[in-house]
């Protein structure tokens, strides 16, 4: 049997866009003589549709957009669609999150997904109802019939490490080893996070060895909101040795010639090349994730404030890339606290990368609050808000530019400067899209040292970057963080050392540490005490903030869910 692997990007809630986009596909799969084209899951819809589950015109729509794709498949090829199926009699939930084999002249319902979600960003349970069996798919293909077990993301997820998220002990995998399957199929749609390839593929590995076949591990791609899909779908063999693998952070389409499980020890074909360098998998999800946001939102251009800080230099970086330079703006802003260096600093980046810049000085609108605010204040404002009100003026002139040029501003905060309320409202938290809002400070200098280096230069090339020299610049780099809101201001004026600050934030946000937990773990007592007060004092001003690309097991956003009013 011929599977073709058609690892896509849809647009959530085009039905007949995302329809087309199958057919495409499957006209590929027909010319590379394959047998059965596999669609990650909801395919037909893209992950995750959310409330448009809710409407029934939209589910009434999909019948129609199935028998398109029944009367347009090409014959002697079967189609696996993921469909949302209506469950008779049943309001809210009342889908299946299924498949739908489709074939020349028709189609039907062959596998309802069983464990359904609701952890984190995930909120399946909301929408769908789970499957209560295994599901088999009989298929005959070169000559012999074939058993193919049919899994739906979650239900591959079922390691004992991760059964206390399924306290009613359902197994796909063990529930499958009966039926006697020649592969095991998993049409997914799993968000990159770091690190979680290796865990996908340990699953697969593990799943295979308890079923004794193959694995067919495919993997939407692409980003709907503030979640990346970085597909890199895969196929492994009974041992758990990787026979293919699919693009990381890009639409791909392979054909894989099974072999029946009973026809040799093992497969003689090469093993595919390693994953990427872990840093560049952050990137291309990252430009992957601006890309799509920008395209499916319907923006053409991108706008970012450069201030000559390292922040800033990372985003506008990523938007290169993601967009192309030539539709990339920036505007420098300089306070009477700016320092040469800094100014210095962003235009050279900006002129490394292509960006068309503007500067724009911010002393005349100071000076204008300063007079305008005593009547009210008692006094011209000062300290925090004075440095807010810079902040503020910044993020109003961004915001006029990106209103009358129709562009996307994006928001440069980080995740350490988001989790302790270093940052202003309707300031720089400004924005559209927060494009490293999930990356700890210390992680934006791994990055940017990671992109500075020689291992960067095929990807940086492959992005449409500068292959050569420095990107960042060392001067970025090197420089003391700060927000230069005030004479001689540092970060460590305000916060502790990021090399200390951000394994407390990591442990309590994504960890789920207690402070107590902290302490006994040899932290000091006072800065865990101080830590987790302004973190919960901040989430204010998270609930306000544009959305995140998620590249973390946990991210502000919608899988983050803290009360604002709570002790």
């Amino acid at each position: 049997m011929r599977l073709a692997l058609a690892q896509l990007n849809p647009l959530v809630g085009d039905l007949e866009g995302n329809g087309r986009r199958i057919l495409a596909a499957a006209e590929r799969a027909r010319a590379g003589a394959a047998d059965l084209l596999l669609t990650p899951e909801l395919s037909l819809w893209g992950y995750p549709p959310r409330d448009l589950l809710l409407r029934p015109a939209l589910i009434q729509r999909q019948e129609g957009v199935l028998e398109t794709l029944a009367a347009a498949c090409p014959g002697g090829l079967a189609l696996l669609v993921g469909v949302a199926e209506p469950v008779a009699g049943r309001r809210q939930p009342g889908l299946h999150n299924a498949l739908a084999l489709v074939e020349r002249g028709g189609w039907r319902i062959v596998c309802r997904k069983r464990l359904l979600p609701s952890y984190d960003v995930f909120d399946e349970r909301r929408y769908f109802l789970p499957g209560d069996a295994p599901a088999v798919l009989e298929l005959k293909a070169g000559g012999r019939p074939w058993r193919l077990g049919l899994t739906i993301c979650e239900d591959l997820w079922v390691e004992e490490n991760l059964r206390s998220r399924w306290p009613d002990a359902v197994d796909p995998i063990a529930d499958l080893a009966p039926q006697r399957i020649d592969l095991l199929l998993n049409l997914s749609a799993s968000p990159f996070g770091r690190g979680k390839g290796e865990v996908r593929q340990g699953l697969a590995a593990r799943a295979a060895a308890r079923l004794g076949v193959p694995v067919v591990y495919l993997n939407q791609v692409g980003g709907n909101d503030e979640l990346v899909f970085d597909g890199a779908s895969f196929v492994v063999d009974r041992t758990g040795r990787p026979l293919l693998r699919l693009a990381c952070a890009a639409e791909d389409l392979a054909v894989w010639p099974a072999a029946p499980a009973d026809a040799h020890a093992e497969d003689p074909a090469p093993a595919p090349a390693a994953p990427p360098d872990p840093w560049e998998q952050l990137l291309r999800v990252l430009v992957l994730g601006v890309r799509d946001y920008a395209a499916k939102c319907g923006f053409q251009r991108a706008l970012l404030g450069l201030s000559g800080g390292i922040d800033s230099a990372l985003v506008a970086v990523i938007a290169a890339a993601a967009l192309g330079p030539d539709r990339v703006e920036v505007l420098r802003m300089p306070s009477p606290f700016s320092s040469a260096g800094s100014l210095d600093d962003a235009e050279g980046l900006a002129r490394r990368l292509g960006l068309t810049t503007a500067t724009l000085p911010i002393a005349p609108l100071m000076e204008a609050f300063a007079a305008t605010l005593p009547p009210a204040l008692g006094a011209p404002p000062a300290g925090v808000t004075e440095e807010n009100l810079q902040s503020r003026i910044r993020g109003t002139l961004l915001m006029a530019v990106a209103n009358q040029k129709g562009g996307l501003l994006l928001s440069t905060g980080n995740k350490s400067e988001l989790a302790v309320g270093y940052c202003t409202l309707y300031g720089d938290m400004n924005g559209g899209l927060s494009v490293i809002g999930d990356l700890y400070k210390t992680t934006v200098f791994g990055l940017c040292e990671w992109l500075d280096g020689e291992a960067s230069g095929p990807c940086r090339a492959a992005l449409g970057l500068p292959p050569a020299g420095e990107l960042i610049g060392a001067a970025i780099r090197t420089k003391p963080p700060s927000a230069e809101l005030r004479p001689d201001q540092r970060d460590s004026d305000s916060l502790p050392d990021y090399g200390v600050l951000d394994p407390l934030l990591k442990a309590s946000i994504e960890e789920l540490r207690t402070p107590e937990q902290l302490v006994a773990g040899g932290a000091d007592p006072a800065l865990v005490a101080r830590v987790a007060g302004l973190l919960r004092r901040a989430e204010f001003k998270r609930r306000q903030a544009a959305p995140v690309l998620k590249v973390s097991d946990r991210a502000f956003g919608s899988g983050w869910r803290m009360p604002i009013a709570s002790a």
